[in-house]
């Protein structure tokens, strides 16, 4: 029934008014008015997408296709590519901690890594006192469903259905902990599931959207793929793949870093061996690779290098396939369900990953393979096929803008703001000129020194602060069990206490249009002094304007800071 029957109604009703009681005439008009103001409500409601949210691990911008890197044609990834075409892709999305559980976090609170304390893949989202996202769409009338990796440790708050991976998850046979079942924290419970890790997330997603939805309300699904984190573990069909292909090495495979700061210079993990990471080929062999060693006999340290970025790359790339096929079988089904014009689709990453950049593997670096993230969306309503954006946008948007799109406002709790009139096409005066960074796990893992960055549209400045000043992963190294949960325990193995000790403070300044592959530093170039001092002093008010105050360690990041005064 239309507002215009109502009207009719009512009208036709008041012109017979004599024949009928004021009472019964009250009545009617109150009953004509919830009637119109439901039919208004179902209209706003049938006018809200579905949102369909598919996230990967570590798939970072490089490896696909439509961002047209130096591996597009020997690794194509057509589904994923798809949604460009008839989407848009964003070219400067950014994550404000390269790390998965922090991303994470951010992803789902809106607010930077300090305000929502998962600072490091040791912390516990507060989920009860955090803005969530799913929680909001919930009240936003969605129906909501998450699948695949959570990777929070405490149980998915906010979704009416749930399937996740306990932990970090498995490749091969997965266990994931469903709704209605008793959940266990962290890396605990579940139920196996047979097949590779893609493919069953991938099937259960399906199953979730054929049967498992009530389907009488849009729809919020998150299918979160474990893919393609290290360790690289490829489905069967796919060993094949990449056998006979060379893979295109990076611009900055073999990169002379003797340029770069003494806070960055000497640290991280590498793609060859260094004397600095004891011979990681020999690393690789053992860990990452554990379906076969590689032969690096008779070869000096550059085929050393050159022989383990191949099977990085291809094991990484195969992994990538897999996601792709399966993306694929989400869009088909939008199709043949009828729900594409309807229904916006999100592909993006946690963050971004080294593919043998500046020899580098893993994430948490401010460099842009890692910092930047991959970001398309379709939806055919209103976002034109086959468009591009370059504003600077980072993962504390996502949940403002998605809440926007499901017809509500974000929680003030949420630090981002919603991009849904850039992905139309209609940026706001007013939108972001930069965005900060900050990296707080120092030497954990892949011996990444602690530092924050600014990204700018030209320029970008790291520093190098250098301090392990985490109190959760302080606590945890200096023995003191009070503060250490379930939920962290495992870091109390993998936190190696002798690298707990502070590194060199730095600073690095890239000009990205001149260098985009950032392998020139210029922090020390006379011509660029004037701007190293205008950015030293945006980075600390930005800074402080998120909120980033350091506290109860802010003397010692002072005492760092007076390295920009040499």
């Amino acid at each position: 029934m239309s507002i215009h029957i109502h009207t009719e109604f009512l009208n036709n009703t008041l012109m017979t008014k004599s024949r009928i009681p004021m009472n019964t005439l009250w009545h009617l008009l109150k009953i004509g008015a919830c009637i119109a103001a439901l039919t208004c409500f179902s209209r706003h409601a049938a006018s809200k997408p579905n949102i369909v949210f598919i996230m990967s691990d570590d798939h970072t911008w490089q490896a696909i296709g439509s961002y047209g890197s130096h591996l597009k044609e020997v690794a194509p990834t057509a589904n994923i590519d798809r949604l460009a075409d008839e989407g848009i892709l964003l070219k400067n999305v950014f994550c404000t901690n390269s790390i998965c559980t922090p991303s994470r976090a951010t992803i789902l609170s809106g607010q930077y890594s300090h305000k929502n304390g998962v600072l490091t893949l040791a912390d516990n989202w507060n989920r009860d006192h955090q803005p969530n996202l799913a929680v909001e769409m919930q009240k936003a009338g969605y129906e909501t469903a998450i699948i695949g990796k959570w990777h929070l440790h405490s149980e998915p708050v906010g979704f009416d259905y749930y399937k996740v991976l306990p932990g970090q998850g498995l490749y091969f046979n997965p266990l994931l902990k469903e709704k209605g079942k008793p959940w266990k924290d962290a890396n605990q419970g579940g139920e196996v599931h047979e097949g590779h890790s893609s493919d069953v997330i991938g099937n259960e997603t399906l199953d979730w959207l054929r049967e498992k939805r009530t389907g009488d309300k849009p729809f919020f699904l998150m299918c979160h793929f474990k893919a393609p984190h290290g360790l690289w573990e490829y489905a069967p069909r796919f060993k094949d793949l990449y056998s006979e292909t060379e893979i295109p090495e990076p611009h900055s495979l073999f990169e002379d870093n003797s340029d770069r700061s003494d806070g960055s210079r000497n640290f991280g993990s590498t793609v060859g061996p260094t004397n600095q990471i004891r011979n990681r080929v020999s690393r690789m062999q053992s860990k990452i690779w554990p379906n076969g060693a590689l032969n690096i006999s008779g070869m000096n340290e550059k085929e050393q290098t050159r022989a383990a970025y191949q099977r990085y790359l291809k094991d990484y790339l195969r992994c990538v396939a897999g996601i792709d096929e399966n993306v694929g079988r989400i869009l088909d089904y939008l199709d043949q369900a009828g729900l594409t014009q309807d229904t916006l689709v999100v592909y993006t990453s946690d963050q971004g990953m080294m593919l043998g950049e500046h020899d580098r593997v893993d994430k948490r670096w401010a460099f842009e393979e890692s910092m930047r993230m991959p970001f398309i969306v379709r939806y055919p309503k209103e976002i034109n096929a086959n468009s591009i954006n370059k504003d600077i946008i980072n993962n504390t948007d996502f949940a403002p803008s998605l809440l926007d799109y499901a017809g509500v406002k974000a929680p003030s709790e949420m630090q981002g703001q919603s991009f849904r009139r850039n992905l139309a096409g209609k940026t706001p005066r007013n939108w972001r000129r930069d965005t900060y960074y900050r990296y707080w796990m120092h030497r954990a893992h892949h011996d990444t020194p602690a530092h924050y960055a600014l990204r700018t549209e030209r320029y970008k400045l790291i520093f190098y602060y250098g301090l392990p000043i985490h109190p959760t992963l302080n606590a945890i190294t200096a023995n003191k069990t009070e503060v250490v949960t379930e939920a962290n325990m495992h870091m109390i193995s993998s936190w190696d206490i002798s690298k707990a000790k502070p590194t060199p403070a730095g600073l690095e300044l890239y000009d990205l249009e001149k260098d985009p592959y950032e392998q020139q530093n210029v922090y020390t170039d006379p011509v660029y002094a004037e701007v190293a001092a205008k950015l030293k002093q945006r980075l600390l008010a930005l800074k402080k304007e998120v909120g980033d105050i350091d506290e109860p360690y802010q003397e010692l990041i002072t005492r760092r800071e007076k390295a920009w005064q040499n």
